[in-house]
C-alpha cells in the first residue's frame, strides 16, 4: 500500500496544475462579424477583470493589434483590491488601442463609484455611463444599468424586478448613422427581458460580460450557474442572433464569489469587423 501516498500527491499535483491553467491560461476566441456600413476594424472586448492585472492578458491583446479595446464592467471589484494596480494596467491598455468602458456591478457597489470613475476617465479611458461616442466609425451607446444592489439580485431571481426603460437612449443612438455597438454588462437583458428587451431597437452588436461563462462549463451542455439567469444560463458566451443584431458574450478574465473556473479559461474575445 505504500503507493497510495505517491498516487494522491501525483493527483494533487495534475489538479492544481489543471486549475492554474484554467484560471489563468487565456483563450481567444474569434468573430468575422459583416454588416453594412461597418468599418474595416479589429475590436477586442474584454471582460469581468476583477481586479486581476494579468500580464498574459495584456499581452496576447497587444499581439492582437486593437484598434479599440472594450471592457464590459466588473474592470474593479466590490472590494476595491489592486484598485492602483489596475489604474496603472489601463494605462498600459491605452497605449495599445482607445478604450472604451462601462462599469459593471461591482464597480457600481463601491461608495466612492464617481471618484473611479474619475480616476479611469484621467488614465484615458473612455467611460461610457448612458453616453454615445463615435470612435473609429463605430458609434458605441455605454449602458450603465441600474441593477448592482443584492437586493436587484434578489427581486431578479424573485421575478419582481423592474428594469429600466432606456428607450430614450437607443432613440438617440439610432439618430447616428453606420455601424453600433452597444456595451451592456447584463447579457440578459438583450432579449430574456420582457417588455424592455435591447434587441427591438436599432443597432448592430451588442458585448456582454457577467455571466463568467457560467462559471464550471460542462461540455455540450454549456455553463452551469450565471448571477440573475440561474442554472444553466440561456446567455452565458458565445454569439448569439436576434433579427437584425447580434450579442457576443464574453467568458470575462477573473473570478469573483467562486475562485476557481472549470472548463472555463480566461477569454480574450478577438471581433474582426467588415463591410458587407
Amino acid at each position: 500500500m505504500y503507493w497510495i501516498l505517491p498516487v494522491i500527491l501525483a493527483a494533487v499535483v495534475l489538479f492544481l496544475t489543471f486549475a492554474y491553467n484554467q484560471n489563468n491560461r487565456p483563450d481567444i476566441t474569434a468573430y468575422d462579424l459583416s454588416a453594412p456600413g461597418a468599418p474595416a476594424c479589429t475590436v477586442v472586448h474584454l471582460s469581468d477583470l476583477h481586479s486581476k492585472p494579468s500580464a498574459r492578458i495584456l499581452n496576447e491583446t497587444a499581439a492582437q493589434k486593437p484598434d479599440i479595446i472594450c471592457i464590459t464592467g466588473d474592470y474593479i471589484n466590490d472590494k476595491n483590491r489592486n484598485r492602483q494596480k489596475m489604474l496603472d494596467y489601463g494605462r498600459q491598455l491605452v497605449q495599445l488601442a482607445p478604450v472604451l468602458y462601462i462599469p459593471g456591478n461591482h464597480e457600481r457597489r463601491l461608495a466612492d463609484f464617481d471618484t473611479l470613475m474619475h480616476e479611469l476617465s484621467a488614465i484615458g479611458f473612455h467611460v461610457l455611463t448612458d453616453k454615445i461616442e463615435t470612435v473609429k466609425g463605430i458609434t458605441f451607446l455605454g449602458l450603465d444599468e441600474n441593477q448592482a444592489s443584492f437586493e436587484a439580485y434578489r427581486q431578479r431571481k424573485a421575478g419582481t424586478f423592474h428594469y429600466r426603460d432606456s428607450s430614450a437612449l437607443f432613440a438617440r443612438l439610432a439618430e447616428h448613422p453606420g455601424y453600433k455597438i452597444v456595451l451592456c454588462h447584463y447579457p440578459e437583458n438583450f432579449a430574456a427581458v420582457a417588455e424592455n428587451n435591447y434587441r427591438q431597437y436599432d443597432f448592430d452588436l451588442q458585448l456582454s460580460g457577467h455571466a463568467h461563462g457560467g462559471q464550471f462549463r460542462i461540455p455540450f451542455v454549456g455553463g452551469v450557474f450565471a448571477p440573475a439567469q440561474g442554472f444553466f444560463p440561456r446567455y452565458d458566451a458565445g454569439l448569439y442572433l436576434q433579427g437584425q443584431s447580434a450579442m457576443v458574450v464574453s467568458r470575462g478574465i477573473g473570478q469573483s464569489v467562486i475562485p476557481v473556473r472549470l472548463n472555463n479559461r480566461p477569454e480574450i474575445v478577438l471581433i474582426e469587423l467588415c463591410s458587407s
